[in-house]
């Protein structure tokens, strides 16, 4: 399969159409979105959607998160939605929200891994919502990328993990989030945090008041248990080499990882810290300390580059767990299988 770049060298509404009848018609086509570039399928053709898993080399039991156009589109895909549903709509769609509700039947199990809910979303990138809406069809799409490396937040990231596994990529630039969207399951009585992202716990309280946050936000989860939203089992976002992360101040990590010498070692640290560790190892940074919204912006590029034959151990710094901070801990705690060190 030869995979086309779409948008570098033709007129943009050319590419969006084209974008659009690909989908449409079962194919494969990395979208951009504002939190990660997306590997779409048309989320209505089981056999569509079956070249996602393909593709991405995804485990079966991940479900997908499938993409609207417009909010009034919710209603076709999500039965009894509740006044919440809308409440968060308003506060935050078109952007980087997800939510989980109960599935109506014309969305096949395969999206949602065999449940009875689908998690949705409406992205407010340009792109992704002018492609969506020339398919004429809600859009399956996980981070395209191969299962388990850090998701792509530019194509670049998508060719290198996927040239020649889908159809088409479409060259949106950089996606500016630079995290997966925050996952909120309105299933049951109390809205439940699955995933955590730009739309922090604090914006979430603000319109839904009380809100749980499910433990696979901060902890490895068994492999056994079902899930309703994808990022919350397996390994994820993670470079090949072992990862540990290290809790504490700049002065103790440095201390803990001088005496944890070893070989082919990298560190990923806070922007400024790098000249305390490139003499002994190869230093990439992913924003200031007291910057989230950098960290969350760069911290999968930093993950690609660490990503080389020459680096097998890691040692990174741990970001705060505040605001968005709590989504950079996630995705970095994933990378290390929540390998965590307290110094």
């Amino acid at each position: 399969m030869k995979t086309q770049i779409l948008n570098r060298n033709e007129s943009t509404e050319q590419a969006i159409l084209q974008a659009g009848e690909m989908l449409k018609s079962g194919k494969t086509v990395a979208i951009p979105t504002e939190t990660v570039y997306g590997l779409g399928a048309n989320a209505l053709d089981e056999k569509a959607v079956a070249k996602i898993f393909e593709a991405k080399g995804r485990p079966q039991d991940n479900p997908l998160i499938v993409h609207i156009e417009s909010t009034d589109k919710l209603e076709l895909y999500c039965d009894d939605i509740p006044d919440k549903a809308y409440k968060l709509a308003v506060s935050f769609w078109p952007g980087p929200l997800t939510m989980v509700l109960k599935r109506k039947s014309v969305i096949p199990s395969s999206v949602s891994a065999g449940l009875d809910t689908v998690a949705i979303r409406l992205p407010s990138n340009e792109y992704a919502r002018r492609i969506i809406a020339a398919s004429g069809c809600p859009i399956a799409a996980p981070s395209a990328n191969t299962s388990g490396s850090p998701s792509p937040t530019k194509a670049e990231h998508v060719l290198h993990d996927l040239d020649g596994r889908i159809d088409a990529v479409f060259d949106g630039g950089d996606s500016e989030v630079g995290l997966e969207s925050t996952v909120i399951s309105l299933v049951g009585d109390v809205p439940r945090l699955l995933r955590p992202g730009a739309v922090t716990p604090e914006m979430l309280k603000e319109v839904l008041g009380e809100i749980i946050i499910d433990k696979a936000v901060t902890q490895l989860i068994s492999s056994q248990e079902k899930v309703s939203s994808p990022g919350m089992k397996y390994r994820h976002y993670a470079p090949r080499a072992k990862m540990t992360l290290i809790r504490g101040s700049i002065d103790a990590t440095e201390r803990y990882i001088k005496e944890n010498l070893c070989e082919k070692m990298a560190v990923l640290c806070f922007d400024g810290d790098e000249k305390l560790f490139s003499e002994y190892a190869f230093t990439v940074t992913y924003g200031a300390e007291n910057d989230s919204k950098a960290q969350a912006s760069r911290l999968f590029d930093a993950l690609r580059l660490l990503d080389r034959d020459d680096v097998e151990r890691i040692y990174a710094r741990c970001p705060k767990s505040d605001g968005i901070g709590l989504a950079v801990l996630n995705r970095i705690s994933k990378a290390a299988a929540f390998d965590i060190v307290d110094v």
